[in-house]
């Protein structure tokens, strides 16, 4: 992934920056909360040696546009639409990180005639439990204390602690890093108005409240993989089995040794399987009928 990679497309007035890299059949990429398209860096070069990918940063994140609006997750998937068909992809796997989980499983709710696959990577959506840090952003006040904690000094405290261990020759794990680069984004202004609608869109104080369990069974003729760390405090593994019983045909791959991106633990392992993944399962086909039958079977 290279700053030569990024482009900017004009969508509904709103400028949206997205990554564009490699050939070959497409694999959408969609990073979570206060991050951007720059999370999957350690992947993307290897995943373009055989496919067409894409990753956007998310409006409200990275260099995308931050209006007032709607951060919904149906927004959001709508916005992945719109993108693919700005870019003439007419369907793509979808590979979703954390919130970017919640959103591909929306984008394949609303529009499954243009997903191939779909990747679930330490998913939201799958359950109620999720970090208290999350959950505390939702409570009346928030806003007034998140620029306090997003303020300069405090960032430089944690860079320094990051100089630090750096020094006495210890590496900042993956969530240690994705989660400052996330901290770091609040920094603005209009990130941190995004970032508290879109966490009050489906978290409140008792936990995650946008739960696709009761529509998994949709998944059947879509070819899924969940991924995820066993180590991840923000959202447990335990949703990953959840949601692999309840998701026919599903495969599910854990990282023992990984946090919540496991993609940046160890992207060797994460490329190699979204690779056999890919190589080995066929697109998916749907229509309205074959929706129709498995809802009328789910129903009965």
């Amino acid at each position: 992934m290279t700053e030569s990679s990024s482009q900017q497309i004009e969508l509904h007035g709103h400028p949206v920056t997205y990554h564009r890299v490699g050939e070959g059949p497409a694999v959408v990429l969609i990073h979570g909360i206060t991050s951007s398209s720059r999370t999957w860096r350690s992947v993307m070069p290897a995943l373009a040696e055989h496919h067409t990918v894409i990753a956007p940063d998310l409006l409200g994140h990275g260099r995308s546009a931050k209006p007032r609006g709607d951060y919904s997750l149906g927004a959001y998937a709508s916005g992945i639409r719109d993108l693919l068909v700005a870019l003439e992809i007419p369907r793509a796997t979808v590979v979703g990180h954390s919130l970017g989980g919640g959103v591909a499983m929306q984008f394949a709710y609303q529009f499954p005639d243009r997903i191939e696959r779909l990747v679930l990577v330490d998913s939201g959506g799958l359950g109620g439990e999720v970090s208290l840090m999350l959950r505390a952003a939702t409570l009346p006040g928030a806003e007034y204390v998140i620029p306090v904690l997003a303020s300069s000094p405090v960032r430089s405290a944690g860079a320094a602690v990051g100089s630090v261990l750096g020094r006495v020759g210890l590496r900042a794990n993956a969530d240690v890093r994705g989660l400052a680069e996330g901290f770091e984004s609040l920094a603005d202004g209009d990130a941190r108005r995004a970032f508290l609608h879109t966490a009050r869109s489906v978290i409140d104080p008792a936990g995650q409240r946008v739960d696709a369990s009761d529509r998994l069974y949709l998944a059947e003729h879509v070819p899924s993989l969940i991924v995820w760390g066993e180590r991840d405090r923000m959202i447990p593994v335990q949703h990953g089995y959840d949601a692999h019983a309840l998701m026919p045909n599903s495969r599910l791959q854990t990282f023992p040794n990984a946090g919540h991106f496991p993609f940046n633990d160890d992207p060797a392992r994460f490329v190699e399987l979204l690779h056999d993944f890919i190589a080995t399962t066929d697109p998916a086909t749907f229509d309205d009928d074959l929706i129709r039958r498995l809802m009328l079977r789910h129903r009965s």
